[in-house]
């Protein structure tokens, strides 16, 4: 299991508790759980998320569970890491409206709403219910499992919604397109990761200094002096690759 916690924007640090509250699990041996911050990466995993997974897939885990910062309207990058995306929901978590503004349909596989004692779960359901009578038409509709997750209640049924799932994706094909734009994703990520670093180094030098003074003075706008600095990376950029990998 991969849990990932945010990393504060003042101090830095995170909490990294969520195995914590998973020392049932501490001496089990069939299961291995790694802490990951996001260390400023937005999405909701960090950075080095899918090479994790990968690692824990080399290794021979059966099942890798990667559990995010939470969900919001921004954090959905998960859906694009696993193959199965679970969203977890408690009673007065919100209403239909909010659900919508989550971005919940698009990222959704399947839809569990937790503490299913408490008052409010059947107003959750049917809010999830609606939500989804309202979106687009998909070939797959998430189904929604009640659950409790202090009793092990509805874990039965959370299994056969998540093997269904499976067997859909296989079926469809979807599986292999899902995994072929992982690794388009992972790549992209770690391009525009890199570049990011490169420009970082053009952007705290003497050079740049002067540039900014220019633009301070009003001599140069912040586009141009912005399309300066890019060009002046683009000047250091390694020569693009054929297909057979040699530079042209």
């Amino acid at each position: 299991m991969l849990a990932v916690d945010p990393t504060s924007p003042f101090s830095g640090g995170a909490i990294l508790g969520d195995r914590v509250r998973m020392q049932d699990h501490a001496t089990d041996p069939g299961v291995f759980i790694r802490s990951m911050a996001t260390r400023g990466h937005l999405g909701g995993l960090a950075l080095a998320t899918p090479q994790a997974i990968r690692v824990l897939d080399a290794a021979g885990a059966p099942w890798i569970l990667v559990e995010t910062v939470g969900v919001g309207q921004v954090e959905v990058e998960v859906a694009a890491a696993t193959d199965t995306t679970v969203v977890v929901v408690n009673p007065g978590w919100g209403d239909s409206v909010q659900a919508n503004k989550a971005g919940l349909l698009e990222i959704a596989d399947v839809f569990v709403v937790n503490k299913a004692d408490r008052p409010g779960a059947e107003d959750a359901e049917r809010d999830l219910i609606q939500m989804l009578e309202l979106g687009a038409m998909r070939t797959w509709i998430p189904p929604i499992v009640r659950t409790i997750a202090t009793d092990g209640d509805g874990t039965d049924a959370l299994w056969d919604a998540i093997a269904t799932h499976r067997a859909h994706l296989e079926q469809s094909g979807e599986l292999t397109r899902r995994r072929h734009d992982r690794l388009r994703d992972e790549v992209r990520g770690i391009v525009l990761a890199r570049l990011a670093a490169d420009i970082d180094t053009h952007t705290s030098d003497d050079a740049f200094d002067v540039l900014l003074a220019r633009v301070d003075a009003r001599e140069l706008d912040p586009y141009a002096a912005a399309t300066m600095v890019l060009e002046r990376a683009r000047a250091r950029a390694v020569p693009p690759l054929t297909h057979s990998g040699r530079s042209r």
